[in-house]
């Protein structure tokens, strides 16, 4: 069935407003194709509950930074097409954490709040004000943001909103950790205690997203139940691909339907080494990530072909690994090895790490092979060793307190990538082909402009 992005984005848009549900596998279109969204009880998706309702006090809800067709999370793109609309007045656009800033800065015009939410325009990005823990092994000598915002007791950083589907495969919340984690009160999630913390944290999530992004009192128990319940029900993924058609063809199980069935537990396929013991099963780490597309291996529809292309490159690429804090200042692991995008991307066809597993690949680097100008500059001084750091963003450090943790950050579940550039965690990549060349910049992975391309076209697919 040939598939219309402009007629089924006209209806999706009759249907977000004239009705109170999206029916289950809505196609909603993208600039690669066409993404859905599976209602884990094989039912229309309520638009009504409380993830769709302002439980603040300015006019934002879960679905304000989390949205269908953005794979449930935001997009650049997006976001600019409704400042355009609102002339920036969209409950998105809201001083608390949209602005760059929250003071000295003026929102009284349309020319100013574009200035003011200038890093969620280009990159969405919310303002993240973190508090700098009284026990840290290090100060914050000094904060250059070129936004204001200098304070060096709480520091400002600039993340993207994480998706809220496929939340059944994380192993930890946020993407420093900070709603799984014993500083912040909440639970680090194992497998012992997976899915009950994973639930716990979800909930505690609700409830500081209120009293923060929406500046509200703590909803009701009623209502972070119904959040953790509504978000936990969803799974999504990319189904259909211009030039390719339906991503579950001719033998190939892409697709939210399929994935609905994907197993996880905590340390599934885990990549450390079997003595450290994350992976409770014992089983080997196997390196094939992913298998939706091994029907198309020996396909001859070219873009097909190169999708399967992509996915065996994803397991056998080689990547040489050492620099990387969480990895390679672990004891028991060498300086430097040979890996693969699956070393750090272990969950089987979904992508993320199967344990927590924050980890240092130099996004947040000052000197990172991508553009991170539009960031502040932090300048850490370790309290005993005096010596010195500069980052874009402490990340994980600034909840833990510990100098090792100085720019850690989880790798994100893959599914559904097409939908939400820009990419890492700052936005830095604005499309996947920066995504390669970072990979390429900062661990001097050659890739050829074949291998971009199956990449970067599997990647698409999922």
């Amino acid at each position: 069935m040939k598939l219309n992005p402009v007629t089924i984005f006209a209806f999706a848009f009759t249907v977000a407003v004239n009705a109170q549900t999206l029916p289950n596998l809505f196609p909603l279109p993208n600039g690669q194709g066409i993404l859905e969204t599976y209602n884990m009880h094989d039912a229309p998706i309520s638009l009504k509950g409380a993830f769709f309702q302002s439980l603040g006090t300015n006019g934002r809800s879960c679905s304000t930074c989390h949205l269908p067709a953005q794979g449930w999370s935001v997009s650049a793109d997006e976001i600019q097409q409704r400042f355009n609309q609102t002339r920036g007045l969209d409950p998105i656009f809201r001083t608390n954490d949209g602005s760059n800033c929250d003071h000295n800065i003026d929102t009284s015009t349309i020319e100013g709040r574009r200035k003011a939410y200038s890093l969620l325009l280009s990159r969405g990005l919310i303002r993240v004000s973190l508090d700098v823990p009284s026990t840290a092994e290090f100060t914050v000598q000094s904060a250059v943001n070129p936004y204001g915002c200098n304070e060096t007791g709480t520091v400002s950083v600039y993340r993207r909103p994480l998706p809220a589907t496929n939340l059944n495969a994380l192993s930890t919340l946020m993407w420093d950790g900070r709603e799984s984690s014993t500083q912040t009160g909440t639970t680090p999630i194992n497998y012992g205690d997976y899915p009950t913390s994973l639930l716990a944290n979800l909930a505690h999530q609700a409830m500081d997203a209120t009293t923060g992004h929406a500046q509200g009192s703590v909803p009701t128990p009623a209502q972070i139940q119904d959040i953790v319940d509504f978000e936990t029900s969803l799974r999504t993924t990319q189904v259909f691909e211009h030039g390719v058609g339906r991503l579950d063809s001719d033998g190939a199980t892409g697709g939210a339907e399929a994935y609905a069935d994907n197993p996880f537990f905590v340390g599934i396929n885990d990549s450390f080494p079997k003595s450290f013991g994350f992976n409770p099963t014992g089983a080997d780490f196997n390196s094939q990530i992913f298998n939706l597309f091994d029907a198309w291996k020996d396909s001859k529809q070219p873009h097909k072909a190169s999708i399967a292309r992509g996915q065996a490159l994803f397991a056998s690429k080689a990547i040489t690994i050492s620099g990387v804090a969480g990895i390679n200042d672990v004891p028991g692991l060498p300086a430097s090895f040979s890996g693969t995008c699956g070393t750090c991307h272990d969950s089987p066809n979904v992508g993320n790490h199967s344990v927590s597993a924050p980890l240092n690949i130099g996004v947040a680097d000052v000197l990172s092979p991508l553009d991170v100008k539009y960031l502040p500059v932090f300048t850490l001084v370790n309290k005993t060793t005096n010596a010195v750091v500069q980052t874009t963003d402490p990340a994980r450090a600034l909840i833990t307190g510990k100098w090792a943790d100085i720019g850690k950050v989880k790798g994100p579940i893959l599914r559904g990538l097409a939908a939400r550039a820009p990419y890492f965690h700052n936005g830095s990549a604005a499309t996947l082909e920066d995504v390669l060349d970072f990979y390429t910049g900062r661990f001097n992975v050659f890739f050829t402009d074949q291998e971009k391309t199956d990449l970067i076209a599997f990647l698409n697919a999922l």
